[in-house]
C-alpha cells in the first residue's frame, strides 16, 4: 500500500497544479472499499531505509460513499474537543476533552461532549486519536470510555497522563492503550492515520494526517511553529509540505490565536525571561504556572538549580506532571534540588524557590489557597516575589486578578503576563497559521477550536490565503460536513451538545435543575409549610413560611405575614372548589405567593410548597 510521496521541488507551476487535483484524482474510477482491518502500526518515516518519506494511501473510494467530518465539541467554544470522522463503515474519533463550566453552571464540575451518535453507532467506533495530553483533549476519556470502550492511541507522554486520570477512575485495567511514536501511522479500517510532530505546550504533541479514501485530512490539533523548542525537535514542516504536495482534500487548523498578528513567543525566550528574575531576586520566589507546561517545568528546575535554590511543588496536578514526566523520561530533576514542601522552612527564604499550579486562579488550586490565607504550608508576605506565568484563559479573569489582588494586598511582589514576557502561548498567531496553510494548500477548510469570531477570522485568513471562499465551512457541533466525489457540503446533524458532570453524577444534572440553582442563588428559597387533615384535606393550623436567602425576617414581618395571608387564601380557595389532589394545590399555593412576592419585590424566588398529612 505503501509509496512515494516526495515530489520534485523543480517542476514547474503545472506540476504544482497537478498536485492541487491529486485529490480529485484518487477518486476516480475508484473500486469499492476494502472492509475494515485491524489496527496495524506501521514504521516511522525516519525508520524506513531508504530515508524518503512516504504516505500509505487507504482503499480507494467507492462511488457512493460519503466521508463525513463531524465535531462534537470544540467549536464556538473553548475546549471540549472531539471530531468523528466516518466513511462507509469506519469511525475514528479525534480527542476527547472537557470544558470548564461558565458561571451560569453553579455546582458543575466539567463540561464533556454529548456522544450519543458514537453510542449509537458503537459498532462502528475503531479508535480514539489522542493529539496531546492537555485536559480540553483527554480529559473526558474517563467518563466516554465507560459507554465506549475502544482502543485508544497517543504518543508516550500523552498515554502517560491519560494512565495516570484512568487509574484515579479504576479503569486502567479496562483500557486498550497504544503507544504511537511521533512519524509513526496506524492503520485502522479504511483509515490510516500518521502522528506528524508538532510543538505545543506539552512535549509529545501531534498533528494528525488521516488518509481517507476521499483523500488526506489534516488535523493540527493545538500547535505552534518554535524554531527553539526547549526539548525535542521543532515542528515537522517538511512532512506538511509533503502532504501539500500530493494534494490535501481538508485542513482543520487551530483557531485559538487567529486574532494575533505575528508569531508567538519561543518557550525558550520563556526560560530567559524567568533566569533573569530568579537570579536578581533576593526573595523567596513562587512560580505559578500550568503543571501540563513540562518543557517550562524543566526549565524552572534548571534555573533553581543553576542559582542554588530548593524547589517544592504545590499542587497535586503538579506532583502528579512531575511524577509522570519523570518516569518517562521527559523531565529531569536535578541532583539535590526537589525538597519536599515541609522541609522548605529549613532553608534560608532567598534559597527556596515554589512552583505551584492555580495560574488560572482555580479557587482550589495552590496559588489562590495562598492569595487567600488558606494553604496549610504557605503563608505569603513582602517578602515573596510570585510570577504567574500564563495567561488567563477566556473567562477566567475575574477569577486570576481577584487572586493577583489578593497577593498584592498581602505586599508580595507579583509579576504576571501583561508584565513581562513569561508567558509563551501554545498557539500559533497569524503568520504561523498562514505558513501551514501555505505548505498544505488544501481543497477545504474548516477553522476548528475556537469561539465563533475566531472560526470567522480564521476563514478569512484562509481566504486571503487562496482558498475559495465556497471551499471553507465554518460549522457548529453536530453538524455534519459531507465529503463525496461530487464536492463538499454541510449535510444535517447529529445529537450533540454538553453533558454535566456533578460529582459522580453524569448527566443528570440539567436545564432544569441549573435553572432552579440559579434561582436559588439569586433571589432565594422560599417553602410554604401546610399541614392537612389526612381524610378530609382540610388545613388544620395557618400556614407557616420559611425563606432562605431571600428576606430577614424580623425586617420584613409584613411582607411574611401576606405571604401566610395568600397560602391561607389559596387553600380557603382549593377547600370551596373542593380540589383535594396534592399537586394541584401545590401548584394554586405556588402561583399565588409567586404573584405576591414579584408584586410586592420583583423578585422571583423559588416557591416550594410542602404539604404535612395528619
Amino acid at each position: 500500500m505503501a509509496e512515494k510521496t516526495t515530489k520534485s521541488r523543480k517542476k514547474s507551476a503545472a506540476a504544482e497544479t497537478a498536485a492541487a487535483e491529486t485529490t480529485e484524482k484518487l477518486t476516480e474510477k475508484a473500486p469499492k472499499a476494502a472492509k475494515p482491518a485491524k489496527a496495524k502500526a506501521t514504521k516511522s518515516r525516519a525508520a524506513k531505509a531508504d530515508g524518503a518519506a512516504k504516505t500509505e494511501k487507504a482503499p480507494r473510494a467507492a462511488k457512493n460513499e460519503k466521508l463525513k467530518i463531524i465535531p462534537l465539541g470544540g467549536l464556538n467554544e473553548i475546549g471540549k474537543n472531539m471530531t468523528v470522522i466516518e466513511y462507509g463503515n469506519d469511525i475514528i474519533v479525534v480527542d476527547c476533552g472537557v470544558a470548564f463550566p461558565d458561571e451560569e453552571m453553579l455546582g458543575i464540575d466539567l463540561v464533556i461532549p454529548d456522544t450519543t451518535y458514537l453510542e449509537n453507532n458503537l459498532q462502528k467506533v475503531r479508535g480514539i486519536f489522542l493529539t496531546h495530553g492537555h485536559e480540553d483533549h483527554i480529559g473526558a476519556l474517563p467518563y466516554v470510555l465507560k459507554k465506549i470502550n475502544v482502543p485508544v492511541y497517543g504518543t508516550t507522554l500523552t498515554l502517560g497522563l491519560v494512565e495516570t486520570k484512568l487509574a484515579e477512575h479504576k479503569m486502567l485495567s479496562t483500557v486498550k492503550l497504544n503507544r504511537v511514536a511521533l512519524g509513526d501511522t496506524v492503520r485502522i479500517g479504511s483509515f490510516i492515520v500518521e502522528f506528524i510532530r508538532t510543538n505545543h505546550s506539552l512535549a509529545d504533541s501531534a498533528a494528525l494526517a488521516i488518509n481517507t479514501p476521499m483523500g488526506a485530512i489534516i488535523f493540527t490539533s493545538d500547535f505552534k511553529i518554535d524554531p527553539t523548542p526547549v526539548a525535542g525537535e521543532m515542528i515537522d514542516l517538511t512532512r506538511f509540505g509533503e502532504y501539500g504536495n500530493n494534494g490535501v482534500l481538508l485542513l482543520m487548523q487551530d483557531s485559538t490565536n487567529v486574532e494575533r498578528p505575528g508569531y508567538s513567543l519561543s518557550e525558550s525566550k520563556v526560560g530567559e525571561t524567568l533566569d533573569g528574575i530568579v537570579k536578581h531576586s533576593d526573595k523567596r520566589v513562587i512560580i505559578a504556572t500550568f503543571a501540563s507546561n513540562v518543557h517550562r517545568v524543566q526549565q524552572i528546575l534548571n534555573i533553581a538549580a543553576k542559582y542554588k535554590r530548593k524547589v517544592a511543588v504545590s499542587g497535586r496536578s503538579m506532583e502528579n506532571i512531575i511524577a509522570v514526566g519523570s518516569r518517562l523520561g521527559y523531565l529531569t530533576v536535578p541532583e539535590n534540588t526537589l525538597v519536599e514542601l515541609s522541609e522548605l522552612g529549613k532553608f534560608p527564604k532567598h534559597k527556596t524557590l515554589i512552583i505551584s499550579t492555580g495560574s488560572q486562579g482555580e479557587p482550589m488550586s495552590a496559588l489562590y489557597r495562598m492569595a487567600f490565607s488558606s494553604h496549610r504550608q504557605i503563608e505569603v508576605g513582602a517578602d515573596d516575589l510570585i510570577v504567574v506565568s500564563a495567561s488567563p484563559i477566556p473567562g477566567n479573569e475575574s477569577s486570576v486578578y481577584r487572586m493577583i489582588n489578593e497577593l498584592f494586598k498581602k505586599g508580595a511582589e507579583v509579576i504576571y503576563d501583561r508584565m513581562s514576557n513569561i508567558h509563551a502561548s501554545g498557539h500559533a498567531c497569524q503568520e504561523e497559521l498562514k505558513m501551514i496553510l501555505a505548505l498544505t494548500r488544501p481543497q477545504y477548510f474548516m477553522p476548528v477550536h475556537g469561539e465563533h469570531r475566531h472560526l470567522i477570522m480564521h476563514k478569512d485568513l484562509a481566504a486571503a490565503m487562496g482558498v475559495h471562499p465556497r471551499h471553507i465551512f465554518v460549522s457548529e457541533i453536530g453538524k455534519v460536513l459531507e465529503i463525496t466525489q461530487k464536492g463538499a457540503r454541510l449535510n444535517g446533524t447529529v445529537p450533540s451538545g454538553k453533558v454535566l458532570i456533578d460529582g459522580l453524577s453524569v448527566g443528570d444534572v440539567g436545564s432544569v435543575v441549573l435553572r432552579d440553582r440559579q434561582l436559588l442563588s439569586q433571589d432565594g428559597l422560599i417553602a410554604v409549610i401546610l399541614t392537612l387533615d389526612g381524610t378530609s384535606g382540610q388545613m388544620l393550623v395557618p400556614p407557616e413560611v420559611v425563606t432562605r436567602g431571600f428576606v430577614y425576617v424580623k425586617e420584613s414581618e409584613e411582607l411574611m405575614n401576606e405571604m401566610k395571608a395568600a397560602a391561607r387564601g389559596a387553600m380557603e380557595r382549593c377547600e370551596m372548589e373542593n380540589v383535594q389532589d396534592w399537586t394541584t394545590i401545590k401548584s394554586i399555593v405556588k402561583k399565588e405567593v409567586s404573584n405576591l412576592i414579584y408584586q410586592k419585590t420583583k423578585r422571583s424566588p423559588m416557591i416550594l410548597p410542602i404539604i404535612t398529612e395528619v
